[in-house]
């Protein structure tokens, strides 16, 4: 159920402002729209908005959960635009404070980076870190990157020592990588058998998510097979721009896709349809093959979970016993769907369809959901040549 209410009528483009943009540029850039959504009623509520590279967009996500005992938590802050601010307000308004933010990633900036002005929205607020916070190219202490420090703490390991354990339990998942860590607290509302993620599971619905058809355009712009092609907007090419804008954030450079060469590029510009600012000159670099539809649906695999294969290929293997382990401890709550931060939500799952989305780090795994292989030769050729130069370690042995 969407939860936008009826201020939707009355905002003005200055509601969607960010100008903190620039600290991690991503599309839409300084402006950026917010949906909310109620998952559970008077419960739980999610909060979409975008980002990307280019017009490469998928939703980030921010959860926020109504506590028994009054109040509000909120896991993996977006940006507090005027809008979101709003939006939260209401349910504050009438559920109570927030009063904890948790931040569940080390590694993730384009999380990161909203806690700290987010945090200063609701200035009663407790902020839990997940452990082994670094920054690049410096690593700064959190309170230089605008974490309020006499309310900040990393989320301790003793659960006793959170005053909201009763009403979950959580898990973390903590890589040391050497330059740096790669982290995730997996958060279990008990009472209505939610799992909160961030990165580490996904699931890929076959429609575009609501926040994506606010501005359609980065789903038409994708739908043409090149750049001579108008730009029309139908809901069949908004389906089509957004399952093959899933193949580009997942897996870079899917198997389905070509890149055309400066020659063809040139003359497509030159009878482009458009050729304005916003539709890049009439420039379209991308021809899809006959069978990029059969890659989607493969990816998709009937909206089951997944690890996304940049996880799976560069960073789960260097903890294989660590990410088992975890995932055991998260399999073993009882949880019957999965709020992530990217992608579909909320996923209906088990922990046992959880637990077998790890499978690809044992020795001897009783099932398989490997992807297309011709699909990965991008991240595979990635890994070898970051392993030649040095910047990443050879995937430890399976368990």
């Amino acid at each position: 159920m969407n939860a936008q209410g009826s201020q939707a009528e009355t905002m003005h483009p200055r509601d969607w402002s960010w100008p903190f943009w620039l600290t991690v540029p991503l599309y839409p850039y300084g402006k950026r729209r917010t949906v909310c959504t109620e998952v559970v009623k008077d419960t739980i509520w999610t909060f979409d908005q975008l980002h990307g590279i280019l017009y490469t967009i998928v939703p980030i996500r921010m959860t926020l959960v109504k506590l028994e005992s009054g109040g509000i938590l909120v896991y993996a802050p977006v940006a507090p635009t005027t809008e979101c601010i709003r939006l939260i307000n209401d349910l504050v308004a009438k559920h109570g404070d927030v009063k904890y933010i948790i931040l569940p990633t080390s590694s993730g900036l384009e999380h990161k980076v909203f806690v700290g002005p987010f945090a200063r929205r609701f200035p009663k607020a407790q902020v839990f870190v997940a452990p082994h916070q670094w920054s690049f190219p410096f690593n700064l202490p959190l309170s230089w990157l605008g974490f309020p420090q006499s309310r900040t703490q990393e989320i301790p390991a003793d659960k006793s020592q959170v005053t909201f354990a009763d009403e979950f339990d959580y898990a973390v998942l903590d890589i040391n990588l050497g330059r740096g860590s790669f982290g995730e607290v997996a958060v279990f509302h008990k009472r209505s058998h939610t799992l909160l993620l961030t990165d580490t599971i996904l699931s890929v619905p076959e429609e575009p998510p609501a926040i994506v058809q606010i501005d359609p355009y980065p789903l038409l712009f994708h739908a043409r097979d090149n750049g001579q092609e108008a730009i029309v907007d139908t809901p069949a090419n908004r389906r089509k721009g957004w399952q093959r804008i899933s193949l580009f954030a997942i897996y870079f450079r899917p198997g389905a896709l070509e890149v055309a060469s400066m020659g063809e590029m040139f003359r497509d510009a030159f009878k482009a349809a458009e050729k304005s600012k916003k539709a890049y000159f009439g420039f379209f670099p991308f021809r899809w093959r006959e069978n990029w539809q059969q890659s989607f649906a493969a990816l998709r695999g009937d909206g089951r979970p997944f690890v996304a294969p940049i996880l799976q290929t560069l960073i789960l293997p260097q903890g294989p016993k660590q990410v088992l382990d975890w995932a055991d401890k998260v399999a073993s709550w009882d949880f019957h769907q999965i709020i992530s931060c990217h992608f579909d939500s909320p996923i209906n799952t088990t922990p046992y369809q959880f637990r077998q989305a790890f499978a690809f780090l044992e020795k001897n795994p009783s099932f398989s959901q490997s992807l297309p292989q011709e699909d990965l030769q991008f991240i595979t050729g990635l890994e070898a040549d970051l392993l030649k130069r040095g910047i990443a370690t050879p995937a430890k042995e399976r368990v």
